[in-house]
């Protein structure tokens, strides 16, 4: 019973809520869009209208849309510059956790200056303080799955280095978050799998994060529900806009999640991977090692009940034991057809499993801290090597 609630982000929800924009109070009046470099947003008419809402709340706009998969240190610190020789007052993130997370961090950098890893405060990161405040940031979400829309946190790698590491702060939370469901009816299926199971493993990481409290609870529990009952028909009919709107409502759940309690090492160990291979999407990476890392927490028996309680909320109502929920984890993926992922078809190398393990541990020691348990470098390597394929 002792936490912090603050989630200062106001969050428009609802089918043809991105209509609704220009009637609100823009953060300022020249804004960055900052998106990929990907047709999608573009031949589905999102960009345009966002830009149309845009001028019809009387602000100006330049357009970034060089942000890769897995964002690179370097795409942030660019678009960062373009920001201040613009004369940009607020960022607008458009499309997945990538370009919404860079937006995130372009707002640290643009009002800052310099480098963006010198602002980040763990692994190779120059640990500066941010002493002026990021630049307001709107997101505007077309998938659902990180819910960074309703978090401060902001991933990004770093190719020199092969790290990705996270930063977030209480002025990095959306000022306005605009969640529209008809966005994200385009999204392909293995990446409604890949970016819903994201969704789920954060609100399953934040459940039984030994920081979890009343609140953050409540949004997990929630959340694992609406992914475990629509993720497959939203995977096999990306038009059933019910699902769409459930899995929406999740990854927001899961943002929330996020910000009351916490990821704990899955991401970390998870982390290295799609740092260092920018070929693999970070849900992909997450379902690859997700079912040898919970039978880890199984066996320590460090969080049996909760286990159980997942288990039901993900449909099993009668789960007794904790291997209900390790059972109710593989059928999900399963009936989403993401059983098969191979770490081997991304060019991840099983010689350097004990090598990434050790980079996780020394890079996020923070999620490792807040495990419900202690995992050892052993265990971790075990973790790696049980997944691998």
């Amino acid at each position: 019973m002792d936490f912090i609630y603050n989630i200062p982000t106001k969050i428009l929800f609802g089918c043809g809520r991105l209509n609704s924009l220009h009637k609100e109070k823009m953060p300022g009046s020249r804004a960055l869009i900052v998106t990929t470099g990907g047709r999608s947003v573009v031949d589905n008419g999102y960009l345009a209208r966002l830009e149309e809402e845009l001028k019809a709340a009387g602000c100006t706009f330049v357009l970034y849309n060089k942000i890769t998969a897995n964002p690179d240190k370097s795409e942030v610190t660019d678009g960062a510059a373009f920001a201040r020789a613009e004369k940009c007052d607020f960022i607008v993130g458009l499309g997945g956790g990538s370009p919404i997370d860079a937006a995130k961090a372009i707002a640290v950098a643009a009002a800052n200056g310099g480098d963006y890893w010198d602002y980040i405060q763990k692994g190779t990161g120059g640990k500066k303080e941010i002493k002026n405040k990021p630049l307001p940031v709107i997101a505007v979400p077309t998938t659902a799955g990180t819910g960074t829309e309703a978090d401060p946190w902001t991933v990004i790698s770093n190719a020199e280095t092969g790290e990705k590491l996270s930063l977030g702060t209480d002025d990095t939370y959306p000022v306005l978050a605009v969640v529209d469901p008809e966005l994200m009816v385009t999204v392909p299926q293995k990446y409604t799998a890949y970016q819903g199971f994201d969704a789920l493993f954060h609100s399953l990481e934040g459940y039984l994060a030994n920081v979890a409290n009343p609140v953050s609870d409540l949004f997990a529990l929630k959340a694992i529900s609406l992914v475990a009952e629509n993720l497959p028909a939203a995977v096999f009919d990306g038009k059933d806009i019910t699902a769409r709107e459930n899995m929406a409502l999740a990854s927001t759940l899961s943002g929330m999640v996020e910000s009351t309690s916490a990821c704990i090492s899955e991401h970390a160990l998870e982390h290295v991977l799609s740092g260092e291979h920018k070929n693999l999407p970070h849900g992909a990476g997450l379902i690859m090692i997700s079912v040898a890392y919970f039978k880890k927490i199984l066996q320590k028996h460090c969080a049996d009940e909760r286990l159980i309680a997942m288990a039901k909320a993900m449909g099993r109502k009668n789960a007794k034991i904790p291997e209900d929920f390790i059972a109710a984890l593989q059928e999900l993926q399963r009936q989403c057809h993401v059983d098969n992922l191979k770490m081997s078809d991304y060019g991840i190398k099983k010689e350097r499993l004990a090598e990434f393990a050790a980079m996780a541990k020394n890079q996020n020691a923070a999620s490792f801290s807040r495990d419900p348990c202690d995992l050892t470098l052993k265990d971790c390597v075990e973790i790696y090597e049980k997944s691998y394929r």
